[in-house]
């Protein structure tokens, strides 16, 4: 029966060890042996995802702000209608079929996370239940109404000093 990857690596712990290298060790000591060694290297298709994960974050990262002064998402991911990895595009030149699709993904994203942070103060709650239970509430609306509201304070902040800047000195 072939070895799990997990089990390789716990032979590769396991030759450490036999070749008398130092123990108690750290992950990154073993890890630094096992390369040097030729026990383990990164196969091509692990290559292949570390460097689209990597592309994707870059991706994600990517902004400009808008003629209104707001910082906007460039490049957005929308899951393939058949279901392999993400394409992603261009807000500024991506067809509206394609937004709407990361849109809706990216909110249905939104909701998972918030379903998991229900159900974890649910049973924090529920583990001490002599003590006052952890509201939460999940309508965003003011939350966003502030911030939103924030945004536009600093955004004329920044307007009035380029004013001031730019006008003449009295002599």
């Amino acid at each position: 029966m072939p070895m799990s990857y997990t089990q390789q690596l716990q032979r590769i712990v396991r030759e450490y060890r036999e070749a008398g290298e130092p123990w108690p060790a750290r992950s990154i000591t073993i890890a630094d042996w096992a390369i040097q060694n030729g026990k383990w290297e990164l196969g091509r298709s692990a290559v292949l995802r570390r460097c689209a994960e990597e592309i994707s974050s870059a991706m994600r990262e990517e902004y400009t702000t808008d003629h209104k002064g707001r910082r906007v998402r460039v490049k957005h991911p929308a899951p393939a209608e058949d279901g392999s990895s993400p394409l992603w595009d261009d807000m500024r030149t991506a067809p509206r079929e394609h937004m709407v699709r990361s849109f809706a993904h990216r909110r249905h994203l939104v909701v998972t996370d918030c379903r998991q942070l229900q159900i974890d103060v649910e049973a924090f709650n529920e583990m001490r239940p002599n003590m006052s239970p952890i509201q939460m509430v999940f309508d965003f609306r003011d939350d966003l109404a502030e911030i939103e509201a924030l945004e536009r304070k600093a955004r004329n902040r920044v307007k009035k000093k380029a004013v001031e800047t730019a006008a003449p000195a009295n002599e």
